[in-house]
């Protein structure tokens, strides 16, 4: 899936490197599993956003939760994505539902690729 940022201020800025990114769950935002590891392949320039909706772009993978038993993963409904713009400690929380997550940390669903 196509993770996209927009800027939301009058001004541009810039933007450089992997978004953090993680299911959350529970109704009150609880990450679920391991955040996303980094796709160190993927190019990571600096990106400018500009001002009044510029956009930045990463590609998200995620690996079906069915494709590990039960045991291995611990089978969680995802309530959507905690997603931190590189840089940043403030988070964005983007609903989207259908997802099911690993709770365990043994497991690893996301990859995410650096922002262009």
């Amino acid at each position: 899936m196509t993770l996209v940022l927009t800027n939301k201020s009058t001004s541009a800025c810039t933007l450089q490197g992997w978004p953090g990114v993680s299911f959350v769950g529970g109704g009150n935002g609880t990450q679920i599993g391991q955040a996303a590891a980094f796709d160190k392949t993927s190019s990571h320039a600096v990106v400018t956003l500009a001002g009044s909706g510029g956009t930045a772009k990463s590609t998200l993978r995620i690996v079906q939760a069915g494709n590990y038993s039960a045991a291995d993963c611990k089978p969680t409904k995802a309530d959507g994505f905690r997603v931190y713009p590189p840089g940043q400690k403030a988070s964005i929380f983007a609903s989207k539902t259908g997802f099911t997550a690993c709770a365990s940390t043994a497991v690893s669903l996301l990859t995410v690729s650096g922002l262009k």
